[in-house]
């Protein structure tokens, strides 16, 4: 037998405990209980959520202010923090121990910028400067290259340019470099057919510039693909022009905090 324990949260979260009872006097002491301590929980959870916004230290040159994620994985840990330890002390458990237990639980994967990440960011943009690359950092720490049609595959294929090939190789080069880093490849393709010829041209896409990659001796379940098909256009479908920057590859590379 179970009680449930929710709690409103910031940020549209919502925390929901489920607490072992073992008969129904117990289950009506614990929800009794629960009851009792509701408001000193909220209390404690906007408290929790005041300190985590002003914790926060200014940016400097040398670092970036967080981002919506990083704030949202930092209150998601602290509302959580404050659950799990107000149900142990609402339940006569160790509130330490709650508290690990619901910040676990209210925070998010979070990917790290460290020095290697930058150190591979630009490797990239060396590599691919003046070809029509993107390279970037992502509000979430994610370093992410937009491979353009023109260098990439022509309208309803999936076959890489020569160009697309001679870039993926520098890139697995990088990647042999940095063994800890993670990657998405999401392909995209244009509106000019339906989702179903869409959906997995755009996977198609992906895993063609996976395979050309594991060719280059870089393997392992440490790359990923997607399809998005015409989803997510970037420009109007309206014109070639536009046609031509929807059909593309983009490439994500993340290093998980351990």
């Amino acid at each position: 037998m179970h009680s449930s324990l929710c709690i409103p949260g910031a940020l549209e979260q919502r925390f929901c405990i489920s607490i072992p009872v073992h008969s129904t006097q117990q289950l009506l002491l614990t929800e009794k209980t629960l009851r009792a301590r509701t408001a000193w929980l909220l209390a404690l959870t906007s408290s929790a959520l005041a300190l985590s916004g002003c914790s926060a230290p200014a940016p400097t040159p040398t670092t970036q202010a967080p981002t919506n994620t990083t704030r949202n994985t930092a209150v998601g840990a602290a509302v959580g923090a404050v659950a799990g330890a107000g149900v142990a002390h609402a339940t006569g458990g160790k509130a330490a121990v709650g508290a690990v237990a619901g910040a676990a639980v209210g925070g998010t994967v979070a990917y790290l910028w460290s020095r290697n990440m930058e150190r591979q960011r630009l490797e990239l943009e060396r590599a691919t400067k003046g070809t029509g690359v993107k390279v970037s950092r992502t509000d979430d720490n994610r370093l992410k290259m937009v491979f353009p049609a023109d260098i990439t595959f022509n309208s309803h294929s999936a076959e890489l340019q020569p160009q697309a090939r001679t870039l993926l190789g520098r890139f697995a080069d990088s990647l042999k470099r940095h063994p800890t880093t993670h990657v998405l490849i999401v392909g995209h393709a244009d509106s000019s057919g339906g989702p179903h010829i869409n959906d997995p041209l755009s996977k198609d896409r992906a895993n063609a510039a996976r395979n050309y990659i594991f060719q280059q001796k870089v393997m392992g379940p440490r790359i990923q693909t997607e399809g998005r098909g015409a989803r997510e256009p970037v420009a109007s479908n309206d014109t070639p022009a536009g046609r031509a920057k929807n059909r593309r590859v983009e490439v994500f590379v993340m290093e998980q905090r351990r």
